[in-house]
């Protein structure tokens, strides 16, 4: 990390910690960073704060990445009232250090386990309930309209219409596939659904938790079927220097003419909008189930939280259905609250009923795994798309650390 930063984000924890200490204060660390869920939290605190004139909130914002390095030193020394983090492994693991406070009285008090029965199993760990989500989204292949329209492509329903269309796209002069690797994560979205869609959401599952080899067969088919976008250069030149913004803009000019990402992407398009279009990533192997990557963001209080009454106010106050409405609308996003009211937008309607015909979802890889697997995973990811020569050497890796990690008998 730049030394500027981590002195910048060291003097921000330092003031947080300072500011719990204020009785009535209830300091909140996010992550949500870009424009649209920065501006709808901010409203949020506005509400919540006129909502309960005695406590005074704190709210402060950080980079994802900075955020990723410095959660876990907040959360064991002196952390902030209230974290933002993510549902899954990634909640797990600070669940089992400890870290994260046990919130089953906010979902009982509310009535959460129906009112967000879908969310429930993500949150859940022991039949307890360790945070509350505010939303999820799906993944899928964004693209681009005109494009499309200009070379006589339809939607692609099968990976062979996918790789059709790709080496259309490349022949015009235009790079297929946009991407930023240079954070490692969204690699792992073309794995996550390589697999799901050449094994099965179970297989996958498996695989995530350590029960399957990264050399087994099936798992080098999946690389098999990525290889089919990695050796013909679909994807875009030196993607491993961007990070997925720095990705979007070749999307935007037209430079590209299709983007696999989560549904976070939308608020970003600004007046390409109209010209920007959605389709489920396409079907490899018909006779498995279909899932899908929807990953839930999620609130917690951190287990040494010094205002845990009034960090319980704003789990409960997040949880509720207008409050889930409001920043979904905003962020073009899914409420879990299932009485909360999804925007009519066109991206949503459809990533709504596609997630619901699904045969079953996956958080994401990282969320989904140990985070030691999921550093190796994606790091793994990142080297295939640049070096596929390497496939074996990095498979072989790739075992060592689920073996580790998994405490896997040699």
């Amino acid at each position: 990390m730049h030394p500027i930063k981590k002195t910048l984000i060291t003097f921000a924890a330092t003031m947080a910690l300072s500011a719990s200490a204020l009785a009535g204060t209830l300091v909140i660390n996010s992550d949500q960073a870009d424009p649209a869920p920065k501006a709808a939290f901010a409203e949020v605190v506005k509400q919540f704060e006129a909502a309960n004139p005695d406590i005074k909130v704190k709210l402060n914002t950080f980079d994802k990445e900075a955020y990723k390095t410095a959660l876990r030193n907040w959360l064991s020394t002196q952390p902030p009232d209230v974290v933002f983090w993510y549902a899954g492994n990634r909640m797990k693991q600070f669940v089992s250090k400890d870290l994260f406070e046990d919130v089953s009285d906010i979902w009982k008090d509310n009535d959460l386990l129906d009112k967000m029965s879908t969310a429930a199993p993500a949150m859940s760990i022991d039949e307890k309930q360790w945070g509350v989500p505010y939303t999820y989204y799906q993944w899928g292949v964004y693209y681009r309209k005109d494009i499309f329209k200009r070379l006589g492509i339809e939607i692609p329903k099968t990976y062979d219409e996918f790789l059709a269309a790709s080496a259309k796209i490349k022949a015009d002069g235009i790079a297929p596939v946009t991407i930023g690797t240079k954070y490692l994560w969204t690699a792992a979205g073309w794995f996550d659904y390589l697999n799901m869609r050449t094994n099965g959401l179970d297989f996958h599952i498996d695989l995530m938790d350590g029960k399957v080899a990264y050399d087994d067969d099936r798992v080098k088919a999946t690389f098999a079927n990525w290889n089919k976008m990695v050796e013909p250069g679909y994807f875009i030149e030196n993607h491993a220097t961007y990070s997925w913004q720095e990705a979007l803009p070749f999307l935007l000019k037209g430079e590209a003419a299709m983007y696999l990402l989560g549904n976070f992407i939308t608020p970003q398009f600004g007046d390409q909008t109209e010209n920007m279009g959605f389709f489920q990533f396409p079907i490899i192997n018909p006779e498995v189930g279909v899932g899908e990557d929807a990953p839930m963001d999620t609130v917690h209080i951190p287990a040494k939280a010094k205002n845990k009454e009034d960090a319980r106010k704003f789990l409960a106050f997040l949880a509720t259905k207008d409050v889930q409405t409001s920043i979904n609308a905003a962020i073009n996003q899914i409420p879990p609250h299932k009485d909360a009211t999804a925007a009519d937008n066109y991206f949503l309607n459809i990533g709504i009923d596609m997630l619901g015909k699904a045969d079953g979802t996956a958080q994401f890889y990282d969320r989904d795994t140990t985070p030691g697997m999921a550093k190796e995973g994606m790091k793994g990811f990142q080297e295939f798309m640049v070096k596929p020569e390497r496939l074996e050497k990095i498979l072989k890796s790739l075992e060592k650390t689920r073996k580790r990690e998994f405490k896997v008998k040699k």
